[in-house]
């Protein structure tokens, strides 16, 4: 991306933060729907790489099945931007009223047991306003990684935007932030992270909707060093504006085998733990970039997406 591109992005996002949040909700919901289909209507990169990643997740989907869907994903997706521009403004009691989990009990009976909690959730439904649900109902600050972006202003207004929400972001340094996380589940706190894709060379390989994929080692890894339990989250949109979600059974980590070997068993368990949430609300997987390897080997439609406008983890 050119200087001149990186500032027109953040410009942009500047201007929706300023201005999408003095909307009033119904018409920032419009405004949100409108975007999305005049952007599926143009089947653009984005789009056409949801779709083929749809493909995958609903293999019996007939090509207009598959059109449905990917413009009923095109306006989840800019529900959740639409929500994000707004979060900052919204009051605690419409954050707690705004996301209705299931199975929370596994959260906290885990932060009650003072060994620390890691939530590894999918790029699905609105993570920050389950984050800033999981500060403000259960009063509970957590810590986070976010991908570094481009331009730096554009990665730093993300940092300060979910600070504001309660959270502690660190940069994805690797070695460093990995550290940190292990410190802070040591200290009985909560660790969330996102995590269905990783495209560096240790990534685990793991079978998701009968291909190979990788997934981020770190959740699996920091459950063997720290005890904490490893719980996936799924999250979804219905028709009211209130979004769902599920915090899914901990993950077990194996009795035998080298720490390896124990990283590979639990990050697939935690890949069929997201293949349950995205089979049964696939329009709310917001994926737009390339995740099988098959793909990113090859020439595949779609491209990568990989722009600001990428979810950023």
């Amino acid at each position: 991306m050119s200087g001149v591109q990186e500032r027109v992005a953040d410009t942009l996002y500047g201007l929706g933060w300023a201005g999408v949040k003095k909307l009033p909700e119904p018409v920032a919901a419009r405004l949100g729907r409108a975007i999305a289909d005049t952007a599926w209507k143009k089947r653009g990169k984005g789009v056409l790489r949801l779709e083929a990643n749809l493909a995958r997740v609903v293999p019996d989907a007939t090509p207009q099945r598959l059109r449905e869907l990917s413009r009923a994903g095109m306006r989840s997706y800019l529900r959740y931007w639409m929500e994000s521009f707004r979060l900052p403004s919204w009051s605690r009691e419409r954050v707690k009223d705004g996301f209705a989990p299931e199975d929370v009990h596994h959260l906290t009976d885990g932060l009650a047991s003072g060994k620390g909690v890691i939530l590894a959730l999918p790029h699905m439904g609105n993570y920050d306003l389950a984050g800033a649900w999981v500060t403000t109902k259960l009063e509970t600050p957590f810590t986070t990684v976010a991908e570094r972006l481009r331009p730096e202003t554009l990665y730093d207004r993300f940092v300060a935007y979910r600070e504001s929400l309660g959270m502690e972001v660190l940069p994805h340094t690797g070695g460093a932030a990995f550290g940190t996380l292990a410190r802070r589940l040591r200290a009985g706190g909560l660790v969330c992270l996102v995590a269905d894709r990783d495209l560096s060379a240790s990534g685990v390989e793991v079978k998701f909707f009968g291909e190979t994929a990788r997934m981020p080692a770190g959740p699996a890894m920091l459950a063997q060093q720290t005890g904490a339990p490893l719980l996936p989250v799924t999250l979804w949109y219905d028709s009211s504006p209130v979004m769902r979600g599920r915090v899914h059974p901990p993950i077990d980590v194996p009795r035998t085998g080298t720490r390896a070997e124990k990283t590979s068993v639990m990050t697939q368990a935690l890949a069929d733990a997201f293949a349950t949430g995205i089979a049964d609300h696939p329009e709310d997987w917001h994926m737009l970039q390339r995740l099988w390897i098959a793909d990113l080997e090859g020439d595949g439609p779609g491209g990568t997406a990989e722009t600001p406008g990428e979810r950023p983890a």
